[in-house]
């Protein structure tokens, strides 16, 4: 039935480029919204141009700033709701507040699940994102959630630089399962940084590493990069136990606060994200690889539209589609 619609893909003001990008792929024009915000903070949104019974795909990852990105989602929701969508779908490369997936302390927030039930009062029909904090923010949504990985594309772009004697390791024991597919794309070990959280802002004190890694050449995997504390915890400890060189990846290079400057600093000799969200304006590194997820994303959408699987996409025997995107 979608299929018959006409496909549309709108944007707000987060992340143009990646929507641009993701329409380049699927060989659509983006369509023409009028996003923006008045001088007491209120935000307007109108869709210029008809989407009556259309396959509606509003890009919108909800990074910085975080809570302004989620609101001209909403609104953006809502506008194309009114104007008769036929289906609306939220893609939402990044999912902000994915952090606070649990009560893990009294007297605190779901905000994960806030936001979820926000987007589905708005007039989202289904979501489609990409590497979630945490599995279970899946099952706060009652409408169909499409959760992409790039696990794919970074590893075949490690797969390619074909580093010597490598290890894969985690940054932490909940990325465990995540770093153990990580090396058996690469055929090779991997290992677990133990740490614990001491504090309630963004700090941990890393203890120990689980694995051999004296001699080999250590990728770092986590799901994303914020100030990247954790990470040059993670470097101390591989450099205290002998790696004989250092490498991190994310899917998501969020690079708050000193973020990036404590990886220039740092013996890391490169940093692999995709491009989930915008790098912020003035900022930059010689060590920072991003690679594009717009191909991705692109064929999830075009995938949904058709009414085929979206899963097939990591299924075996897709390497060469995912070397090919990891070269850019």
């Amino acid at each position: 039935m979608f299929q018959d619609m006409p496909l549309t893909v709108l944007t707000g003001n987060t992340h143009r480029a990646l929507a641009e990008n993701i329409c380049k792929a699927l060989g659509v024009p983006l369509g023409v919204a009028d996003v923006f915000e008045f001088s007491n903070e209120n935000i307007f949104v109108q869709v210029k141009e008809n989407v009556r019974h259309h396959d509606v795909y509003l890009v919108q990852p909800t990074s910085a700033p975080v809570n302004r990105s989620i609101m001209e989602l909403l609104i953006m929701i809502d506008a194309v709701r009114r104007a008769s969508a036929g289906r609306i779908t939220a893609v939402i490369p990044y999912y902000g507040y994915g952090r606070s997936d649990k009560k893990d302390q009294p007297r605190v927030p779901i905000t994960a699940r806030l936001i979820a039930d926000l987007l589905q009062t708005a007039g989202a029909n289904r979501v489609l994102t990409m590497d979630l904090h945490a599995g279970q923010i899946q099952g706060f949504f009652s409408v169909p959630v499409d959760e992409l990985t790039a696990l794919s594309l970074l590893s075949s772009y490690f797969k390619r630089k074909a580093l010597p004697n490598p290890v894969i390791v985690s940054a932490d024991i909940g990325g465990a399962k995540k770093a153990r597919n990580f090396a058996e794309r690469l055929d090779c070990p991997f290992a677990i940084i133990e740490k614990r959280r001491v504090r309630n802002d963004d700090k941990s004190e890393a203890l120990n590493v689980i694995g051999e890694v004296e001699g080999r050449t250590a990728i770092i995997v986590d799901d994303e990069i914020n100030t990247a504390g954790t990470v040059i915890e993670a470097v101390g400890v591989l450099e205290a136990n002998g790696v004989a060189g250092i490498y991190a990846t994310a899917t998501h290079g969020i690079f708050s606060g000193p973020g990036l400057e404590r990886l220039d600093k740092s013996s890391i000799k490169e940093v692999v994200v995709t491009d989930t969200v915008p790098l912020a304006e003035g900022k930059s590194s010689a060590k920072l690889k991003t690679l594009s997820i717009a191909p991705l994303l692109a064929e999830a959408i075009s995938r949904i539209h058709s009414g085929t699987s979206v899963g097939a996409m990591f299924d075996n025997g897709s390497d060469d589609m995912w070397n090919q995107w990891a070269l850019g």
